[in-house]
């Protein structure tokens, strides 16, 4: 992606939007532990069983439909 394709991606975002946009798009911009995130070394931390367990629980629920849509937590949140 080129700053032009990232330009015409906001350009189609529903005028409802926006503001969400802009906060993400500020934090992205920001935020230094998001950076620093990104470019850490892949798998620098062992998966403990207590991770291997959490993972395979989500990965059930959502499976089993225990999940909440993008459009109920926008709500929640106050954004749509």
């Amino acid at each position: 992606m080129n700053r032009k394709a990232l330009h015409d991606l906001v350009n189609r975002f529903p005028e409802h939007d926006l503001t969400a946009a802009q906060r993400y798009l500020e934090y992205l911009a920001t935020c230094h532990a998001y950076r620093a995130a990104l470019s850490a070394p892949l798998g620098d931390e062992p998966v403990t069983v207590g991770d291997s367990e959490a993972i395979e629980k989500a990965a059930a629920e959502v499976r089993a439909g225990k999940v909440v849509s993008h459009d109920a937590l926008l709500t929640e949140f106050g954004l749509r």
